[in-house]
């Protein structure tokens, strides 16, 4: 079996047959010509396929060890596909904790079409099987989620799913292929923004989703298709490549992610850390078991426990950019309140323990003392 660098590096690349090019050509085209009316080389329309997006799409598959790859125009268009797949009256159960755009997706734009939605802590499974009934449909869970790095056991959440034959769909964004496939811990679909880890520049905006199942993937192509989120050639060539480093990148994300995460821990001034990484995290055991590594992502709170002290922090990094977003190789600094997760009302923030002071920050490539010392001298 392949090992994970060299899956990641020859993903989805085959050489172009006419010229023996290396790297997939980016085939900027709206249509192609036909033979005779039906019969033509496997490309009739680029909104149904494109030869650029079909080798991201074997590429998506491959390194979350899946059958089928679909890729859409971003994180939350791949979203909307997913709860396309369900009716009215039909019923969800989300994560408690999660990225403030899959919520106002949910609230603001499928509740209008009669889906319900139930937002639950997912690190205790039972919360989960308490709320479900002939309706519930779907599963939909973040982990580590976003942005307070709680664990969801896939596992034992796709147990539950199973015995009562529903979707179990797993948003892995923040951890990425290299440290986690929930396809293998038994998840029905995976997504991703694409548009974070994956492409890994800051360059592109693309969704994805992997499964197994082959009339999942045709209902899934079908509202593709048919509804035309799909992104163009020139954003999958720049995935294409940002998939052949990944597994390096990674390393350095994780490398860094700890050493900041155990730095910001030791400073008086922070009052609280969140990382899966930490031995008394509490979703730390689970971590350990379904992750390689805990990632780039941490978030903390200061000791004055003030949203002005907070902002005074955000605006005073030079190396950490104060910006929506994470996943690149710059490290970014983010105020999820009024940023990443606006769209979620305050008293649901605060009832979730996202408090307005709390700060994210997606840890870069960089040398890590200098990203240490820039959030020293942030801090004061």
């Amino acid at each position: 079996m392949m090992k994970i660098a060299t899956k990641f590096i020859h993903a989805g690349a085959e050489p172009d047959p006419s010229t023996g090019a290396i790297m997939t050509p980016i085939f900027q085209t709206s249509t192609y010509v036909q033979q005779a009316p039906g019969v033509n080389k496997g490309y009739e329309y680029a909104r149904s396929q494109n030869p650029t997006r079909k080798a991201l799409e074997d590429a998506y598959a491959q390194i979350e060890n899946g059958k089928f790859g679909l890729a859409f125009s971003s994180g939350v268009a791949a979203t909307d596909a997913v709860i396309k797949l369900l009716q009215p009256g039909d019923e969800v159960i989300c994560g408690n904790d999660m990225y403030g755009g899959t919520y106002r997706l949910f609230t603001k734009i499928f509740e209008k079409f009669g889906i319900r939605f139930h937002y639950v802590n997912m690190q205790h499974v039972s919360n989960i099987e308490a709320l479900i009934n002939s309706h519930t449909k779907l599963i939909w869970a973040e982990t580590p989620t976003n942005p307070l790095m709680n664990i969801v056991d896939i596992a034992a959440v796709a147990t539950v799913a199973k015995k009562h034959n529903i979707l179990l769909c797993v948003d892995n964004t923040f951890a990425s292929p290299y440290l986690q496939n929930p396809l293998d811990l038994g998840a029905d679909i995976v997504m991703h923004s694409a548009t974070k880890y994956l492409g890994g520049h800051s360059d592109v905006i693309q969704g994805c989703l992997v499964m197994n199942d082959a009339a999942l993937r045709e209902q899934l192509y079908f509202i593709q298709k048919s509804c035309g989120a799909v992104p163009g050639p020139q954003d999958c060539f720049l995935v294409l490549r940002g998939i052949k480093t990944l597994h390096v990148r990674m390393q350095r994300h994780c490398e860094n992610g700890e050493k900041i995460a155990y730095w910001l821990r030791n400073n008086n001034k922070v009052s609280k850390v969140y990382w899966p990484g930490f031995e008394d995290a509490a979703g730390y055991a689970v971590a350990k078991q379904q992750m390689r590594g805990f990632g780039g992502m941490i978030s903390f709170e200061l000791q004055n426990d003030s949203v002005e002290e907070a902002k005074r922090v955000l605006s005073s990094t030079h190396l950490f950019s104060l910006a929506e977003s994470l996943g690149g190789v710059e490290s970014l600094i983010n105020h999820p309140a009024s940023m990443t997760h606006a769209s979620i009302p305050r008293e649901e923030r605060i009832k979730n323990g996202l408090s307005d002071s709390l700060i994210r920050l997606s840890v870069g490539i960089e040398d890590a003392d200098d990203l240490i010392n820039d959030l020293q001298q942030a801090i004061g």
